[in-house]
Protein backbone atom coordinates (compact mmCIF):
# COMPACT_ATOMS: atom_id res chain seq x y z
CA UNK A 1 0.00 0.00 0.00
CA UNK A 2 3.11 1.93 0.84
CA UNK A 3 4.04 1.76 -3.05
CA UNK A 4 0.61 3.54 -4.05
CA UNK A 5 1.35 7.09 -2.01
CA UNK A 6 4.78 6.87 -3.01
CA UNK A 7 4.36 6.96 -7.22
CA UNK A 8 1.23 9.24 -5.84
CA UNK A 9 -1.36 6.73 -7.52
CA UNK A 10 -4.25 7.16 -4.92
CA UNK A 11 -6.88 9.78 -4.84
CA UNK A 12 -10.55 10.90 -6.18
CA UNK A 13 -9.40 10.65 -9.43
CA UNK A 14 -7.88 6.86 -9.24
CA UNK A 15 -9.81 3.91 -9.64
CA UNK A 16 -8.40 0.10 -9.44
CA UNK A 17 -9.55 -2.19 -11.76
CA UNK A 18 -10.31 -5.54 -10.09
CA UNK A 19 -8.79 -5.44 -7.09
CA UNK A 20 -9.37 -8.54 -5.86
CA UNK A 21 -6.43 -9.28 -3.91
CA UNK A 22 -6.20 -6.96 -1.16
CA UNK A 23 -4.91 -6.13 2.13
CA UNK A 24 -6.54 -4.72 4.81
CA UNK A 25 -3.49 -1.81 4.78
CA UNK A 26 -4.58 -1.42 1.40
CA UNK A 27 -8.19 -1.35 1.87
CA UNK A 28 -7.79 1.54 4.30
CA UNK A 29 -5.51 3.51 2.01
CA UNK A 30 -8.54 3.02 -0.83
CA UNK A 31 -10.71 4.56 1.59
CA UNK A 32 -8.45 7.64 3.04
CA UNK A 33 -7.55 8.70 -0.23
CA UNK A 34 -11.00 8.13 -1.53
CA UNK A 35 -9.99 5.46 -4.29
CA UNK A 36 -12.66 3.29 -6.34
CA UNK A 37 -12.75 0.44 -7.84
CA UNK A 38 -14.21 -1.07 -10.80
CA UNK A 39 -15.62 -4.67 -9.90
CA UNK A 40 -15.34 -7.06 -12.96
CA UNK A 41 -16.91 -10.20 -11.78
CA UNK A 42 -17.62 -11.85 -15.36
CA UNK A 43 -13.89 -11.43 -15.95
CA UNK A 44 -12.64 -12.68 -12.80
CA UNK A 45 -15.07 -15.42 -13.09
CA UNK A 46 -13.67 -16.42 -16.41
CA UNK A 47 -9.74 -15.63 -16.04
CA UNK A 48 -9.99 -17.11 -12.37
CA UNK A 49 -9.12 -14.32 -10.33
CA UNK A 50 -11.04 -14.49 -7.63
CA UNK A 51 -13.66 -12.83 -5.67
CA UNK A 52 -13.69 -8.89 -4.88
CA UNK A 53 -14.36 -7.91 -1.44
CA UNK A 54 -17.07 -6.01 -2.34
CA UNK A 55 -18.89 -6.02 0.68
CA UNK A 56 -15.76 -4.68 2.40
CA UNK A 57 -15.31 -1.61 0.37
CA UNK A 58 -18.56 -0.36 0.67
CA UNK A 59 -18.18 -1.58 4.54
CA UNK A 60 -15.20 0.91 4.36
CA UNK A 61 -16.50 3.73 2.58
CA UNK A 62 -15.03 2.75 -0.78
CA UNK A 63 -16.88 3.80 -4.23
CA UNK A 64 -17.17 0.86 -6.36
CA UNK A 65 -18.90 0.26 -9.68
CA UNK A 66 -18.88 -2.07 -12.08
CA UNK A 67 -16.75 -2.82 -15.20
CA UNK A 68 -16.71 -5.37 -18.07
CA UNK A 69 -13.23 -5.18 -19.00
CA UNK A 70 -11.85 -6.12 -22.31
CA UNK A 71 -12.92 -8.87 -25.07
CA UNK A 72 -10.06 -10.95 -23.96
CA UNK A 73 -11.98 -11.51 -20.52
CA UNK A 74 -15.56 -10.78 -20.87
CA UNK A 75 -17.14 -11.66 -24.78
CA UNK A 76 -20.41 -9.63 -24.02
CA UNK A 77 -19.49 -6.42 -22.17
CA UNK A 78 -23.40 -6.78 -21.01
CA UNK A 79 -23.86 -4.17 -17.80
CA UNK A 80 -26.98 -6.13 -16.76
CA UNK A 81 -25.62 -9.67 -16.96
CA UNK A 82 -22.28 -7.90 -14.92
CA UNK A 83 -24.87 -6.64 -12.35
CA UNK A 84 -26.47 -10.27 -12.30
CA UNK A 85 -23.00 -11.72 -12.36
CA UNK A 86 -21.76 -9.92 -9.19
CA UNK A 87 -24.61 -10.60 -7.39
CA UNK A 88 -24.49 -14.15 -7.71
CA UNK A 89 -20.20 -14.23 -7.28
CA UNK A 90 -20.98 -12.49 -4.08
CA UNK A 91 -23.23 -14.87 -2.47
CA UNK A 92 -21.00 -17.39 -3.62
CA UNK A 93 -18.52 -15.58 -1.77
CA UNK A 94 -20.52 -15.95 1.38
CA UNK A 95 -21.12 -19.59 1.15
CA UNK A 96 -17.53 -19.86 0.43
CA UNK A 97 -17.52 -18.37 4.18
CA UNK A 98 -19.59 -19.98 5.29
CA UNK A 99 -22.99 -18.24 5.53
CA UNK A 100 -25.35 -20.95 6.03
CA UNK A 101 -23.76 -21.72 8.83
CA UNK A 102 -23.77 -18.28 10.66
CA UNK A 103 -26.64 -17.05 12.53
CA UNK A 104 -24.31 -13.51 12.64
CA UNK A 105 -27.27 -10.87 12.23
CA UNK A 106 -24.13 -8.80 10.39
CA UNK A 107 -24.04 -11.58 7.71
CA UNK A 108 -26.27 -10.36 4.78
CA UNK A 109 -26.50 -11.87 1.05
CA UNK A 110 -25.87 -8.84 -1.81
CA UNK A 111 -29.73 -8.08 -3.01
CA UNK A 112 -30.87 -7.82 -6.34
CA UNK A 113 -31.46 -3.57 -5.72
CA UNK A 114 -27.38 -3.59 -3.86
CA UNK A 115 -26.07 -5.10 -7.14
CA UNK A 116 -28.06 -2.35 -9.22
CA UNK A 117 -26.72 -0.29 -7.24
CA UNK A 118 -23.03 -0.98 -8.00
CA UNK A 119 -23.89 -0.76 -11.94
CA UNK A 120 -25.54 2.67 -12.01
CA UNK A 121 -24.91 5.26 -9.00
CA UNK A 122 -21.85 2.89 -7.79
CA UNK A 123 -20.02 3.41 -11.47
CA UNK A 124 -20.82 7.27 -11.14
CA UNK A 125 -19.70 7.67 -7.88
CA UNK A 126 -16.47 5.74 -8.64
CA UNK A 127 -15.60 8.03 -11.78
CA UNK A 128 -16.82 11.38 -9.46
CA UNK A 129 -19.98 11.62 -11.81
CA UNK A 130 -22.92 13.90 -10.51
CA UNK A 131 -24.64 13.91 -13.85
CA UNK A 132 -25.00 9.66 -14.22
CA UNK A 133 -26.04 7.28 -12.19
CA UNK A 134 -29.77 7.63 -11.54
CA UNK A 135 -32.93 9.65 -12.91
CA UNK A 136 -33.17 12.57 -11.76
CA UNK A 137 -33.57 16.30 -13.11
CA UNK A 138 -30.58 17.67 -14.42
CA UNK A 139 -29.05 14.29 -15.20
CA UNK A 140 -28.52 12.89 -18.32
CA UNK A 141 -31.25 10.80 -17.54
CA UNK A 142 -30.95 8.09 -19.98
CA UNK A 143 -32.89 4.78 -19.48
CA UNK A 144 -34.01 1.49 -20.88
CA UNK A 145 -37.12 -0.19 -20.05
CA UNK A 146 -37.49 -4.07 -20.35
CA UNK A 147 -40.69 -6.03 -21.43
CA UNK A 148 -41.40 -7.99 -18.31
CA UNK A 149 -44.24 -10.08 -20.43
CA UNK A 150 -42.24 -12.58 -21.10
CA UNK A 151 -42.59 -16.31 -20.43
CA UNK A 152 -39.09 -15.79 -17.55
CA UNK A 153 -40.72 -13.42 -15.53
CA UNK A 154 -44.10 -15.26 -15.12
CA UNK A 155 -44.65 -15.14 -11.25
CA UNK A 156 -42.52 -12.16 -10.22
CA UNK A 157 -43.18 -10.38 -7.13
CA UNK A 158 -40.59 -7.45 -7.41
CA UNK A 159 -39.56 -6.57 -11.29
CA UNK A 160 -36.18 -5.36 -9.96
CA UNK A 161 -35.04 -8.84 -8.36
CA UNK A 162 -36.56 -10.79 -12.23
CA UNK A 163 -34.48 -8.37 -13.98
CA UNK A 164 -31.48 -8.77 -11.92
CA UNK A 165 -31.82 -12.66 -10.81
CA UNK A 166 -33.27 -13.93 -14.71
CA UNK A 167 -31.03 -14.69 -17.75
CA UNK A 168 -29.97 -11.03 -18.85
CA UNK A 169 -31.98 -9.83 -21.51
CA UNK A 170 -31.64 -6.79 -23.67
CA UNK A 171 -33.54 -3.78 -23.41
CA UNK A 172 -36.25 -3.42 -25.31
CA UNK A 173 -36.69 0.43 -25.28
CA UNK A 174 -33.60 2.41 -25.19
CA UNK A 175 -33.55 6.15 -24.84
CA UNK A 176 -30.53 8.08 -24.39
CA UNK A 177 -30.35 12.05 -23.87
CA UNK A 178 -34.02 12.40 -23.39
Amino acid sequence: AGYMQEVDCVGNDVWFAHAVWVNDEELRVFAKHNCGGAHCPTSNMRLASGIAPVKQYRAAGVNVGLGVDGSASNDGSHLLAEVRNAMLVSRVKEGITGYSLSNDPNRKLMTAREALYLGTRGGAAVLGRTDIGSLESGKCADFFAINLNRIGFAGMHDPVAAVVFGQPVNADYTVVGG
